[in-house]
């Protein structure tokens, strides 16, 4: 099987906007268990909005619904990634196994703060709002 790089280069931005679309789908659950309860998780239940872990939610439900418009995306992602490197080392890293993602529970934070990064440097590709702002479709 040969990979024809000029279709591959065509399709980027859309794999791009994919990557975007579901990071911000997958990451916006997160939040909603603790501002909405919805997928409810005991550990939130009580959790009070003026706390870490409700300017978490706030940050996860909001910076996640911009993501996945593609609204602000390089601005949002920078600020998501940072929030996610405070969160793996305040919640995941103080467990111990700082090196070990996979032993302190940190995988996910890890890899959202990677996948954020990447679109900061990448932008919102095909199918954003920021797309539409600068006057692309494509």
């Amino acid at each position: 099987m040969t990979f024809d790089s000029a279709f591959l280069e065509s399709w980027r931005p859309r794999a791009l906007a994919a990557l975007r679309i579901v990071t911000a789908y997958l990451f916006i659950p997160h939040g909603t268990a603790k501002l909405f309860g919805v997928p409810h998780l005991p550990m939130f239940d009580g959790l009070q909005l003026v706390s870490l872990a409700g300017l978490a939610g706030v940050l996860e439900v909001l910076g996640g619904a911009l993501l996945l418009v593609g609204l602000f995306t390089r601005q949002v992602a920078f600020l998501l990634s940072g929030f996610m490197a405070v969160a793996y080392f305040m919640a995941h890293a103080s467990r111990g196994q700082v090196l070990l993602p996979m032993l302190n529970q940190g995988e996910l934070a890890v890899l959202y703060c990677f996948a954020f990064l990447y679109l900061v440097f990448a932008g919102a590709g095909a199918w954003s709002l920021d797309g539409l702002r600068k006057g692309r479709t494509a």
